[in-house]
């Protein structure tokens, strides 16, 4: 499975254990088991494969840091989303951001440039959304790395 096919599934994840309040771990296990990928075989779009052991980690990781960090990624967001009210913030676009803002705060390092998160998210959200809801991510994305509101910082540094 490919970086940018984890992050779709990851999405998707984040997502779900939003909406459900499942254990991330429970979670992801119960997706990837084989009897519901069989269910999602016909389905477009869907993540009907299962990830390698390196990719499952990465989502693993993802989904778990998404959940624990919810409460800040979330203001983050509201921090950035200029011109937005948060009601009108799809769950999918939130789920989106959650992913990419997850992967620029907490995996950085070598493990993902924020670059291309940020790109990756793009990406992926045009599946999902409106144009105008692509460049809302883009922008709060685009915000957060100019460290608007966060002290002129870099993105993932904590203000001592």
């Amino acid at each position: 499975m490919t970086r940018t096919r984890a992050r779709e599934a990851a999405v998707r994840l984040i997502y779900a254990q939003a909406a459900s309040g499942l254990a991330p771990d429970e979670l992801v296990d119960e997706y990837f088991e084989p009897e519901h990928l069989a269910t999602l075989a016909n389905e477009e779009g869907a993540i009907s494969e299962a990830p390698d052991e390196a990719s499952l980690r990465y989502i693993k990781r993802l989904v778990s840091l998404a959940a624990e960090h919810r409460l800040e990624l979330d203001e983050t967001v509201r921090r950035f989303a200029r011109g937005w009210r948060p009601e009108r913030i799809t769950r999918t676009a939130m789920a989106v951001l959650r992913c990419a803002l997850t992967e620029i705060m907490y995996l950085g390092g070598g493990d993902v440039s924020p670059g291309v998160a940020i790109n990756e998210a793009v990406e992926l959200a045009k599946n999902f959304e409106e144009p105008e809801t692509v460049a809302f991510i883009n922008g709060v994305l685009g915000g957060y790395m100019r460290g608007e509101g966060t002290g002129g910082g870099q993105a993932g540094e904590s203000a001592e």
